[in-house]
């Protein structure tokens, strides 16, 4: 539908008001012979009234002619409109191949009404649909561009555009807006996302046409400068895209945005530009994130190491038998978790092209990092019991205790989270960029949410511990030994609670001026959790460095006596091929006899 001219010249028989009601409310051409539709809609409630056994939706048609036609057109483009809900996905392309005729048939009609009455510019409104027309027979100085507008959306377009290939008589110029096309070739009709998921991209604006009469030639380029009025604001997060309908014959039709330019955009206006003519819309998307390569390599590198030292931490923790205990257990499981995260981020986080794929490493990356907080608000609440037990010594029970609740409790609160989750909203796992959660209809919170609650809950047990230890430290002297073993232990917690709940904080608090600083906060620090780990519960723990140390002398001594034998072996080799040239010398010898030299 680039321009009129295949439209006007066609058979009129294809914008007859009974062919249109046949192929848009009936879905499907009628059996050959008399054909009569009758059809009415409640006013009210658009409902659907059957009149005998099969019969569709009443129309009363009359013979097609002037607006009349017009009349009939709009009652069939509302008529479509309210039965658009009963059509299935699998009939999408009749979906698009029928609106492309109905929008035709209508531009057409207007057009032959406004060249009818060339002397009036006619506007007019109704319940679903607004156009303006103009007819221009010549251009003067001072009408250099022609404006129209309907329902607060207008278009500008050149005069010499208008009449530059119409040399037999006055041209008409058209501008309609209808009013809930949109809810039927919405943004699933999106060229570059037809098909698959929108990721937030919806329409928010009328669908609009403009089109010239009564002939234009197929190859003109026209300037068209189009204003539109936005459904609902346009947030700071969104960006607005001006596409054109693009027809595709027996395959029905996409929005595009090809030959369409973005002028200007706000909170409730879009200004487009386009080179042709067709049916117009605006897209709101959301603002793709433009990568920093700085950011990239930091967590790249960060991940990196936090995966070696993972790793490193799991086995201490496995093969360290002098510090097996419940806070042990805690701490392996914690590393077990955020290994298998930051793995699955490094590798997966980017392999948004395949849907399916990009929907499961999404909600297995929601299960590890929820498993992670899980873990540590489990050591949390392990950290509070110890100290508690300073007062009240009752510790290889509440050891007894943790050991029969953690692992259903640190692996089955999250299952039971990401099962909530995607059982309600499983299509908002993965966005077009990144296997992750999408933003859409607040579906972050079922990860923000757990973790903030978890964070708290934490904070909470940091400033009981240290009212604890406060309590314990004023009334008693002789503990020292075990205070300060305490001591550390809330040390390490603290140190744990920054590592695991402020980093994520930081990343909620990327907004504003200092937006990038926080970015660059939470990118180093959070990419480097392992690391933190790994150095807190390993190598500054004294049980463990006296263990590194021992394993440390063992590999030494198992190389020194390997290189002992392997310097006894080249002795011996050594002495037993003296011993064999010495012998080869005297059976060399005359009268085997030594030789003088020797």
């Amino acid at each position: 539908m680039t321009t009129l001219s295949p439209i006007l010249n066609a058979d009129p028989a294809v914008c007859s008001s009974e062919n249109a009601a046949r192929k848009m409310i009936m879905g499907s051409p009628k059996p050959s012979g008399p054909f009569k539709v009758h059809t009415s809609f409640s006013a009210h409630t658009g409902a659907r009234r059957e009149v005998g056994k099969g019969s569709w939706p009443e129309v009363s048609l009359e013979n097609p002619g002037g607006s009349s036609k017009l009349k009939n057109l709009s009652f069939h483009l509302e008529s479509f409109i309210t039965i658009h809900d009963s059509w299935t996905a699998e009939k999408k392309r009749r979906i698009g191949s029928d609106v492309t005729e109905l929008l035709q048939c209508l531009e057409q009609a207007v057009l032959e009404d406004a060249l009818r009455s060339p002397k009036v510019q006619v506007a007019q409104n109704n319940s679903v649909l607004a156009f303006e027309t103009r007819v221009i027979s010549n251009c003067s100085q001072e009408n250099g561009n022609t404006r129209l507008e309907a329902q607060n959306n207008s278009v500008k377009i050149s005069c010499m555009d208008i009449i530059c290939s119409n040399t037999q008589g006055p041209s008409a110029v058209a501008f309609l807006s209808y009013v809930s096309l949109g809810t039927i070739i919405n943004a699933s009709f999106f060229e570059e996302n037809h098909g698959k998921k929108s990721y937030g991209i919806y329409l928010n604006s009328q669908v609009v046409s403009t089109a010239i009469g009564p002939q234009q030639s197929e190859s003109s380029s026209f300037s068209v400068l189009l204003s539109f009025q936005h459904i609902q604001k346009k947030n700071t997060e969104e960006r607005s895209l001006c596409v054109y309908w693009k027809a595709l014959g027996e395959e029905g039709g996409v929005w595009s945005k090809d030959h369409c330019n973005l002028n200007k955009s706000n909170e409730t206006h879009t200004s487009c530009s386009c080179t042709h003519l067709s049916t117009f819309a605006v897209l709101m998307a959301p603002k793709s994130q433009e990568e920093d390569c700085v950011l990239t390599v930091l967590t790249f590198v960060g991940l990196s190491l936090s995966l070696l030292c993972l790793f490193l931490a799991a086995l201490t923790f496995l093969l360290c038998r002098t510090i097996q205990n419940t806070s042990t257990s805690l701490h392996l499981q914690l590393s077990l978790c955020l290994f298998l995260a930051d793995l699955l981020f490094l590798i997966g986080i980017k392999q948004a092209k395949n849907q399916v794929l990009c929907s499961i490493i999404a909600g297995l990356l929601h299960y590890f990092y929820l498993a992670s907080f899980t873990w540590m608000l489990l050591e949390g609440l392990h950290l509070f019991l110890t100290a508690r037990n300073l007062m009240v010594v009752n510790y290889s029970r509440v050891s007894q205790s943790m050991k029969k609740v953690m692992y259903p409790l640190g692996y089955g609160i999250p299952a039971v989270i990401v099962a909530i989750s995607a059982a309600s909203r499983a299509d908002l796992y993965g966005t077009s960029s990144h296997c992750w959660l999408q933003l859409n209809k607040g579906f972050l919170w079922a990860f923000l949410g757990p973790v903030c609650t978890i964070v708290c809950v934490n904070f909470v047990f940091i400033l009981l511990v240290l009212w604890i230890l406060q309590s314990k430290l004023s009334s008693l002297n002789s503990e020292v030994s075990t205070l300060q073993d305490t001591r550390l232990l809330t040390f390490k917690a603290l140190a744990q609670l920054c590592i695991l709940g402020c980093t994520w904080c930081l990343g909620i608090l990327q907004i504003g001026p200092a937006a990038w600083i926080m970015a660059y906060l939470f990118t180093i620090i959070n990419s480097l959790q392992g690391v933190f780990i790994f150095l807190v519960y390993c190598l500054l723990n004294h049980q463990v460095q006296e263990q590194y140390k021992k394993w440390f002398m063992t590999i030494r001594q198992t190389k020194s006596r390997s290189e002992s034998l392997v310097l006894s072996s080249n002795v011996v080799s050594g002495s037993t091929q003296t011993q064999t040239e010495n012998q080869n010398e005297k059976l060399l010898s005359p009268n085997g006899q030594e030789n003088p030299a020797h």
